[in-house]
């Protein structure tokens, strides 16, 4: 049997070289020995056609996967692994004319993404940041005037109803919030299961205490909160967006939080990223920010690692991956 090229983007490498999901996951790719891997010589921003005509699979972390990446008449790769379960960073049909399967790996990242969701919505509820500030300024009895949101009988609002946002209502239960979510392409019927309801956006958006983002992001969620939506939420509600930066209007976002239309915002994702250090999101004391990485565990990491390197080990044995993105090109494959 012909030996099977893998290359892993090395962006996947934390400062000491080694890898930032653990050795543990590569044990996985010992279920084909004729699978050769290594890490790329170099980590890009967006995978080159020198790159593509390297390897048979890659594994991609943050690099973009553009036309222009398999255009060239040398393109080997028949597979690319998504470290993740987005792939907006991916042209999907570039690659599905190209016969080269995309996979995913959306079971991992469900529980990581909602504990995190709810590690920003516990921080905004109770005014986290604010009181640490004035515990380290000496600021005792300040905290009279910091007074948190207590969870029972607020509104949840969850905008995406797919594997992320049913996970944030399954851990969100214990807490005696109603749960509303917005999803045009959501079961009435798994909604109803998990204890929710499933309503139009503009419903959710007026009376939810906290409004999640866990939608994908593609040409019909491109922006899909802006000054109209921020218009419509609480003054005191909390804005809150683990999904991707530009779903969100965030010039839109940085107005309606200077002029108090919401309570603060907690943001793991940005429309530029790394973000500008000169963003004014990142001055307002009402606002916390994380770099697109506060689900980042060694348990998270090792769970996304282990699938989707099993899914290109699969494909290297003829087997169909489990999480493919594009069907049509396995088919064609």
């Amino acid at each position: 049997m012909a030996r099977f090229s893998l290359g892993i983007v090395r962006d996947v490498l934390n400062a000491s070289g080694e890898p930032s999901f653990g050795n543990g996951a590569l044990e996985v790719l010992k279920g084909n020995p004729e699978l050769g891997w290594e890490y790329t010589k170099e980590s890009l921003k967006e995978i080159t056609p020198d790159v593509a005509a390297r390897y048979d699979a890659l594994y991609v972390n943050s690099s973009r996967v553009s036309a222009a990446t398999v255009a060239s008449g040398d393109c080997r790769l028949r597979i690319i692994a998504r470290h993740g379960v987005g792939y907006d960073s991916v042209d999907v049909p570039a690659l599905s004319a190209k016969r080269i399967v995309l996979t995913n790996t959306p079971l991992a990242v469900r529980r990581p993404v909602a504990v995190a969701t709810l590690t920003l919505l516990f921080a905004l509820a109770g005014r986290l940041f604010a009181k640490d500030r004035i515990t380290r300024a000496g600021r005792w009895t300040d905290k009279n005037d910091l007074m948190g949101m207590g969870l029972v009988g607020r509104t949840l609002g969850v905008v995406g109803g797919g594997g992320i946002g049913q996970e944030l209502l399954r851990v969100s239960a214990p807490f005696g919030m109603r749960r509303v979510v917005a999803d045009p392409y959501a079961s009435d019927e798994a909604m109803r299961a998990l204890d929710a309801s499933r309503v139009p956006l503009e419903q959710l958006l007026r009376e939810s205490d906290f409004v999640v983002i866990t939608c994908l992001l593609n040409e019909e969620t491109h922006h899909l909160i802006g000054a109209p939506q921020f218009a419509l939420m609480k003054p005191g509600a909390y804005f809150i967006n683990v999904a991707r930066g530009p779903i969100v209007d965030e010039l839109a976002l940085i107005e309606a939080l200077r002029a108090g239309r919401i309570a603060g915002a907690g943001l793991d994702v940005f429309e530029q990223e790394p973000v500008d250090s000169a963003n004014p999101l990142l001055g307002m004391d009402n606002v916390i920010v994380t770099p697109h990485g506060l689900c980042w565990t060694d348990e998270c990491f090792h769970a996304i690692a282990s699938s989707g390197l099993q899914g290109v080990v699969d494909f290297s044995l003829g087997r169909r991956p489990a999480h493919i993105v594009n069907p049509e090109a396995w088919g064609r494959a």
